[in-house]
């Protein structure tokens, strides 16, 4: 037993038995480092997909799902859909005036420029098809604004308008935001 021991620690060709067993070994655990890490990233990434997907939400009586959040959070929201409320009124009011600056001004303070600084950590707990809506909503203001400064006629503008309320009744007949 103890000249087998020598045979490979003292000759040669056993030392180079001992370096390629402990290259072998060493790659083994670099080897499982790299799948742990590979199935550790894989399993980060299909969780965040589920979330950005399903969004923070639970299941209330009734047909809405409710979105929960914290309650800075739910007022963020809600505070963007009151603006989203008041350039409604203030381009029906634009509309009725004729005046298609009116309208461009308030459609535009509620397109997509006002929905670029989001929050990112309120936009996982969304879920993909309340972001969806939502974001509908802020083109659709955008394609407002963009009629009103092209000279459509109105009743084009209210069509779009009335179009776009559609989103939003959809949204509300779906979601409740709550708070945590």
């Amino acid at each position: 037993m103890h000249s087998s021991v020598m045979f490979l620690t003292d000759s040669p060709s056993g030392a180079a038995y001992d370096a390629r067993h402990s290259t072998r070994g060493n790659n083994m655990k670099t080897s499982k480092l790299a799948l742990f890490a590979i199935v550790l990233w894989l399993a980060s990434a299909v969780v965040f997909a589920w979330f950005f997907v399903m969004g923070n939400t639970i299941q209330i009586e009734g047909q809405r799902t409710a979105i929960v959040l914290k309650p800075a959070e739910r007022e963020l929201a809600l505070t963007e859909m009151r603006g989203l409320l008041s350039s409604t009124q203030v381009i029906l009011e634009g509309l009725n005036k004729n005046d298609m600056q009116q309208v461009a001004q308030a459609a535009r303070a509620s397109g997509m420029g006002s929905a670029a600084d989001l929050n990112p950590a309120l936009m996982a707990k969304l879920p993909i098809s309340f972001k969806e809506l939502g974001m509908s909503v802020h083109h659709a203001m955008d394609d407002i604004a963009h009629d009103a400064e092209s000279g459509k006629p109105a009743s084009d503008i209210l069509n779009k308008l009335s179009n776009t309320l559609s989103g939003c009744v959809a949204c509300h007949s779906a979601w409740q935001l709550k708070s945590e």
